[in-house]
């Protein structure tokens, strides 16, 4: 069967999907070039993307035989699933698949927030031994906040709590008796005592129509001015000009974006003359390992579709 993949996928995914004597049509920048894309649609009965491609209702229009669309990713801000269930097609996406790099990210942007290493290489390079300039702080006792309480902050939580942090989050759908709340031991709070106790909020939510902008001037009002932001959701969660009007007048104290309303980031975007704020091209999830893991979990869940076998993976 013919599949489709339009943007970057590992080897060994492909090798996956080819051993299963599939015809692999593959070209990573196809997201960018649409006019080519939509005319190699025709004939696909899989497409495999991530969150370039826009898989709307003009794309479903030029792919009559289309069965399934795998996502190389968790996020469907991209896929427009109510044309996918008029049409009967499978979506499926890689969740779980990078929890851990994302974790491991979340971790390294609050460590980094309190000893940034990199400025004490830089002065140690000029010639300087400023030891008490970066004498940093500890993170121990200090409390990081979840917005959402899902499998990624299961697992930031986890590796919070080993480096002695409380942990708190708010999340309307989980109860007490879920399991990241139960047995990871989350405090489960309301979301104006979530904003206003955390040193680090950490946003782990899809993109949708209640989460748009969620982050917003009021909300921010609501943290400490020593507290840090990290989003490694979605972009458009945080509204970025409240954010950088915050950290021009010192009302926050810093911030790690991986991901940004408008990607690649426009050259006026005013976090980019913001101070103490770290930005990153949407790499959180992106490790060798966790992309490993995605591009064969992805390839195996598309052939067990196109096999007429559901998916465990399926939106």
């Amino acid at each position: 069967m013919k599949i489709l993949i339009s943007e970057v996928i590992w080897t060994e995914g492909i090798e996956v999907l080819e051993r299963q004597g599939h015809t692999v049509a593959y070209d990573q920048k196809w997201y960018a070039n649409r006019k080519e894309f939509l005319a190699n649609l025709p004939e696909a009965e899989a497409l495999i993307v991530r969150n370039q491609t826009q898989v709307d209702e003009e794309l479903l229009n030029h792919a009559p035989n289309l069965k399934v669309i795998g996502r190389l990713g968790v996020g469907l801000d991209n896929i427009e699933l109510d044309e996918t269930r008029k049409r009967g097609v499978a979506v499926i996406s890689a969740r779980n698949a990078n929890a851990v790099s994302v974790a491991e990210y979340v971790m390294q942007a609050v460590l980094s927030s309190r000893r940034p290493l990199h400025e004490a290489h830089k002065g140690v390079a000029e010639g300087k031994w400023e030891r008490s300039v970066h004498t940093g702080y500890e993170i121990n006792g200090k409390t990081l906040g979840l917005i959402g309480l899902g499998e990624i902050s299961h697992r930031t939580a986890k590796r919070a709590k080993a480096f002695g942090m409380n942990v708190i989050g708010y999340d309307p759908f989980r109860t007490e008796y879920d399991y990241m709340i139960d047995e990871t031991g989350i405090v489960k709070k309301e979301w104006n005592d979530v904003l206003g106790e955390s040193d680090f909020l950490s946003i782990h939510v899809p993109l949708n129509t209640s989460t748009k902008h969620l982050v917003d001037r009021k909300a921010i009002e609501l943290m400490k001015p020593s507290a840090c932001l990290i989003n490694t959701a979605r972009g458009g969660i945080v509204k970025e000009t409240d954010l950088a009007e915050a950290l021009q007048d010192r009302r926050l104290a810093g911030a790690f974006l991986d991901v940004l309303e408008n990607e690649p980031i426009h050259p006026e975007n005013p976090l980019l003359q913001a101070p103490h704020v770290t930005l990153t091209p949407h790499i959180a999830g992106l490790t060798e390992e966790s992309q490993e893991r995605i591009s064969i979990m992805i390839a195996e869940e598309v052939n067990k579709e196109l096999h007429g076998n559901a998916s465990l993976c399926r939106v």
